[in-house]
């Protein structure tokens, strides 16, 4: 029994590929897109499939919480410390009907505000996919992966330079190879599921609705 354990070893090693690195070598699939052609791409895609794309100057926080209010959102969930916290305060109106809500505590002190509460919750991105309409995050401590399931709206605030034409050109230009988060997530439209009498429902496992900032 060990010296035929020993023979498949010994073959198994002696047939030994590098996946990785194997794959690392081929060149990703690229499509003759411009800026324009790969934003429009993503819109249309993401449409499709029922998120909401709108394209934001620079005073995208004044939009969005023109947007909220008229949807009757009472509060934002949002990370000060994620990549726009700084910006989202600084532009937030004064006075304003929508709440800025910065999520700061551990979920378990912040439970009932977090699943009974949360109207909305905002958080940048990594990049998007115009192949696919597919948005790309990596949630971390200063925007957690809740942030993007558990409020029934969940904004994105993408920039129209970090869309890339497939997600492989994506993982080559942010060189992901050098280090990867314990999390990454793409998501392609609101959460929906059709596993109950074949019926397609929104909002079954997370957002309902997502809505995309392009700037």
């Amino acid at each position: 029994m060990c010296d035929a354990r020993r023979l498949i070893l010994e073959r198994l090693r002696a047939t030994h590929r590098d996946p990785v690195g194997a794959a690392a070598a081929v060149p990703p699939r690229r499509f003759p897109w411009g800026r324009e052609e790969r934003l429009a791409r993503f819109q249309g895609r993401l449409t499709a499939v029922h998120g909401e794309v709108h394209r934001v100057a620079t005073q995208w926080p004044q939009f969005l919480h023109d947007l909220l209010r008229r949807r009757q959102v009472r509060d934002l969930l949002f990370g000060p410390g994620g990549c726009h916290g700084e910006a989202l305060v600084q532009g937030w109106p004064d006075g304003s009907g929508v709440r800025l809500r910065p999520y700061l505590e551990p979920v378990e002190q912040c439970r009932d505000g977090l699943f009974e509460a949360a109207l909305a919750g905002f958080s940048g991105c990594r990049g998007a996919v115009a192949e696919t309409g597919s948005l790309v995050l990596w949630p971390d401590a200063h925007e957690p992966r809740l942030l993007s399931l558990v409020p029934p709206i969940h904004v994105v605030l993408l920039d129209a330079d970090s869309i890339y034409s497939t997600f492989a050109e994506l993982l080559a230009a942010q060189d992901w190879a050098q280090g990867m988060p314990t999390n990454a997530l793409l998501i392609t439209g609101p959460s929906k599921s059709a596993d109950i009498e074949q019926t397609l429902t929104y909002g079954v496992h997370g957002p309902k609705e997502l809505i995309v900032l392009v700037r």
